[in-house]
């Protein structure tokens, strides 16, 4: 079954979460003016894949069920579903700022390889069979997943179990003949409120002595004993919300009091020599599927930085330096993007049959992006002036007082209207300079991991062995001392499935 966007929102109304935005407590998910533009973000996640000139790359068929399900929760089978899946991503967030969905995505992706691993692992705890009767179960009602991954924390310098207080990382306190309770605080949490259910993951690898904190499960965004604490979604009702009024994402604190979750929605408890796994899994797939949404967010600034070019009169052909910085701009956000195709068209199909991005170019990628989303904005404030922060607010454009006398000076071009060059500078605004700009840019630094996370995955994973071979037979034909050196070799550069180039619809192009 594949849902609309007003179909997701009334789904909402089936379940009764306890929320609380900026201090109150919310009575309805689905009507909440705080939450709405969430609720619209994830909505288009759904209507696109209903639209034909989408629904190339918004669907794809389950192997598993023989199913057509929404690509933000598919099970990537080849290179090109790699392809489509960044496709689809972008596409959906040069709508929408953060779509969130494929989160679900990554970590469903991630939990069909390590439940595949823990079976072999454990032996007869029959994981992966639990888990293909959950996705299954995901796929058929077309859900929206939470990924309650990052824990509080506590003192970052002390392992789980050594923490004063164990509530900073979630954890199982009681284990029954029916299954699990749990307790703990995961603390940034993406689109939470609106959620249907919260997949719990551990966010680091576990010893032994923290098995109790290696635990993954799914639990209802309405289970007992669940409290949730958001911020709101964007900027929702400021006038000066030009994007982030209609589209944006809440984040939240997920509070764990004593919640019980039944064994068939368990995928991991206690066995703290696989939590790595799953966590590295995950990265992996998570850092793909973010290259292509921050290139979504830079395909945003890049347009807005061509309209305001335009209301003010500049003509890149003829003024270099903002040629220059459009040129600059453009290079950032496909340069990150081109390492998501490399990582799609160079990924490896693990033994359980899903397709994983390369992981040395999903690192990468992610890295370029976070690092540089402040480059991004500077460039873009860089082409648009200082109106973008020096605007009256948008009341003053129907000032009576004002408004005739603003409109005369704060024109550029004699052919665009000065309410046009406004409106352009306030998304500018909205997107680079206001909290949800400042939102969106700790985002892509820190989402998915933080910038240390990536370079330790890049240096772990990259073949430096084999490089200094090539040296080392350059300079002495590998007979250094008489005896060959063995070292580990870079996996084949190939695409190993062969894969086609997504054919993107014009209208998403």
């Amino acid at each position: 079954m594949l849902m609309s966007a007003a179909e997701y929102r009334e789904s909402l109304r089936r379940y009764r979460p306890r929320v609380y935005v900026n201090g109150r407590q919310v009575e309805s998910v689905a009507d909440d003016p705080d939450l709405a533009p969430g609720i619209a973000a994830v909505g288009v996640t759904y209507d696109f894949a209903l639209r034909d000139e989408h629904k190339l790359l918004m669907l794809a068929t389950q192997r598993t069920s023989g199913k057509v399900v929404n690509r933000m929760l598919h099970m990537n089978d080849t290179s090109t579903d790699l392809l489509y899946k960044l496709e689809a991503i972008r596409l959906l967030c040069k709508y929408t700022g953060c779509a969130q969905r494929y989160l679900v995505h990554d970590s469903m992706n991630a939990l069909f390889q390590s439940t595949q691993r823990l079976d072999a692992a454990a032996g007869g705890r029959e994981y992966h069979a639990r888990f293909l009767q959950y996705l299954h179960f995901v796929q058929d009602n077309d859900l929206t997943l939470g990924i309650a991954m990052t824990d509080a924390k506590g003192d970052r310098s002390l392992k789980p179990h050594q923490q004063a207080n164990p509530d900073v990382y979630l954890h199982v306190v009681e284990r029954r003949a029916d299954g699990i309770v749990i307790s703990g605080t995961k603390a940034i949490v993406t689109g939470a409120p609106y959620m249907h259910e919260l997949l719990v993951m551990p966010c680091r690898s576990m010893t032994q002595a923290d098995k109790d904190f290696a635990v993954c499960c799914a639990v209802p965004i309405d289970a007992e004993g669940l409290t949730i604490v958001s911020r709101p979604a964007g900027r929702p009702g400021e006038a000066a919300a030009k994007f982030t009024g209609k589209y944006g994402q809440s984040t939240a604190v997920c509070l764990f009091d004593r919640v019980f979750v039944p064994y068939d929605r368990v995928f991991l408890d206690g066995e703290w020599d696989q939590s790595g796994f799953l966590t590295t899994t995950y990265a992996t797939h998570h850092r793909h599927s973010c290259i292509a949404a921050r290139a979504g967010f830079g395909d945003l600034l890049i347009g807005a930085g061509v309209l305001m070019n335009e209301a003010n009169g500049l003509d890149p052909d003829r003024h270099g330096h903002i040629r220059d910085a459009m040129v600059e701009l453009i290079k950032i956000v496909e340069g990150f993007f081109a390492c998501g195709v490399a990582a799609s068209v160079y990924g490896q199909r693990d033994l359980s049959g899903v397709m994983q991005p390369d992981a040395v170019f999903s690192n990468i990628g992610k890295l370029l992006l976070a690092t540089q989303i402040y480059d991004m904005h500077r460039l873009a404030h860089y082409v648009s002036g200082g109106l973008v922060v020096a605007l009256p607010g948008p009341d003053e454009d129907h000032n009576p007082a004002t408004q005739a006398s603003l409109a005369a000076v704060l024109a550029g071009r004699p052919d665009v209207p000065a309410s046009q060059r406004l409106e352009v500078a306030r998304f500018i605004e909205d997107l680079t300079a206001s909290n949800s700009g400042g939102w969106y840019s700790i985002i892509s630094l820190h989402g998915g991991g933080s910038p240390e996370a990536m370079k330790r995955e890049i240096y772990r994973n990259y073949p430096l062995e084999e490089k200094a071979a090539l040296v080392e037979q350059l300079l002495d034909r590998g007979i250094a001392d008489g005896t060959a050196r063995v070292r580990d070799t870079q996996p084949g550069r190939c695409c190993v499935t062969g894969c086609d180039v997504p054919v993107v619809p014009e209208a998403a192009a």
